[in-house]
């Protein structure tokens, strides 16, 4: 049984920040690519950032991000707890959105609202 939950969404003034954890338990490990999609009202879940995992003939921590988040938010991972981090600076009105953790092997968190409003 493979848990993904994630923590750290509210309510942000436009040009703050927040930090979004996921802690992955169950069969998941070092190996897997995890990452971040979001949602907004009416609209498709879209990629926000991933990174990759540690096994044979992968390059370890490739980061790959949206265009729309480039330069502000942050990926990370730390194996050693099973999670993921996105550090989200400059959050824009548009960043509003649910946020999903997500585990390659088609794992997904229950996600965490982010509003950035003023």
């Amino acid at each position: 049984q493979v848990q993904l939950v994630e923590s750290g969404g509210g309510l942000v003034q436009p040009g703050g920040s927040l930090r979004l954890s996921c802690a992955a338990s169950g069969r998941i490990f070092s190996g897997n690519d995890m990452g971040w999609y979001r949602q907004a009202p009416g609209k498709e879940r879209q990629f926000v950032a991933s990174i990759s995992g540690s096994r044979v003939g992968n390059r370890v921590g490739i980061l790959n991000y949206a265009d729309s988040v480039k330069g502000r938010f942050t990926i990370s991972r730390d194996n050693a707890k099973n999670a993921v981090y996105l550090q989200m600076n400059s959050l824009k009105p548009e960043d509003t959105a649910v946020y999903y953790c997500w585990a390659s092997g088609g794992y997904w968190g229950q996600g965490t609202q982010v509003i950035v409003s003023s």
